[in-house]
């Protein structure tokens, strides 16, 4: 295994260049060379829970108290692209509400096109996919403690967007979109120490949030390019949170909800449907607005 300057170095050199070899897909056989490992493939089905609060959920995070959901605003550029109007007011909430789905606290923040979140230290993490991109620390009274860029940036550029983020052990994970990283973060400092390279395949080269479960291992939401939910096909990558190592994939049954968002609590993964899916006709999904399970089918 790499220690944590060998894996950032590594990761950064090779986003710069353009792309980043993953070490969990050797390479062909072939002089002496190790054949592709075999990655085990699963099935997931998804139940609903509750609905989100009115507007777009695009991000979750669990709480001693609750649920945190990121809400989504589409403004200029985006707005103009989904046929939705400009909001009056660009803040975007961070909602907690109970396992019932009831609203207990809101708090506005000044991130933009919010695509993931974290809670911790007493604070949500609003990860921002529009200008100014990067993270929004604010408190539980509304103040921003912070706004910084995602780390590992080239120069002449900002961080870019993130799609997730989770809390964990004083630490901040974050999907960095543009370095296609899963990256350790200490949020004090704002030093990147581990990073995970996001593993994507050609009929899934998207993604969006991850999570940990409890024993550790990592999962993240994945994706296909895709014109309606009718031809949309969602996955999981699990992930060895030690070594970053892909453990198995999965898709997910015909009637699915449309997971964004990823969290996982009282042994189970949970995720919400934001509503807004690139490509899709707004509202396409049928279970668009809602938080639900996700379990083997």
């Amino acid at each position: 295994m790499l220690n944590k300057r060998e894996i950032i170095l590594g990761a950064a050199t090779a986003a710069a260049a353009g792309g980043i070899a993953l070490a969990q897909n050797p390479k062909p056989p072939g002089n002496g060379q190790v054949a592709p490992r075999k990655i085990p493939h699963g099935v997931m089905k998804t139940t609903r829970m509750f609905r989100s609060p009115p507007g777009l959920a695009n991000g979750m995070a669990v709480a001693p108290e609750g649920l945190w959901l990121a809400q989504q605003k589409l403004s200029g550029e985006t707005a103009r692209r989904y046929h939705v109007p400009e909001p009056s007011d660009l803040r975007e909430a961070a909602w907690l509400v109970d396992w019932n789905g009831k609203l207990l606290k809101t708090v506005q923040t000044n991130s933009r096109n919010t695509s993931g979140m974290a809670y911790g230290n007493g604070c949500v993490w609003m990860m921002a996919n529009e200008a100014p991109e990067g993270v929004f620390q604010v408190d539980m009274n509304g103040r921003q403690v912070s706004h910084r860029q995602i780390p590992l940036f080239l120069p002449g550029q900002d961080g870019g967007g993130s799609h997730g983020a989770q809390w964990r052990n004083g630490k901040l994970w974050i999907v960095a979109n543009r370095l296609k990283l899963m990256l350790r973060v200490d949020p004090v400092s704002w030093q990147p120490e581990i990073a995970i390279p996001i593993h994507t395949t050609p009929d899934k080269p998207r993604w969006h949030d991850m999570t940990f479960d409890g024993d550790g291992n990592i999962w993240l939401v994945t994706g296909n390019d895709s014109r309606s939910y009718k031809e949309g096909t969602p996955g999981l990558t699990k992930y060895d949170g030690k070594t970053g190592q892909v453990l198995a994939t999965y898709d997910f049954a015909p009637g699915s909800s449309d997971p964004h968002g990823l969290e996982f609590h009282n042994g189970a993964l949970i995720s919400c449907d934001a509503g807004i899916h690139p490509g899709w006709p707004n509202g396409d999904s049928p279970t668009a607005g809602w938080v639900f399970r996700i379990e083997p089918a």
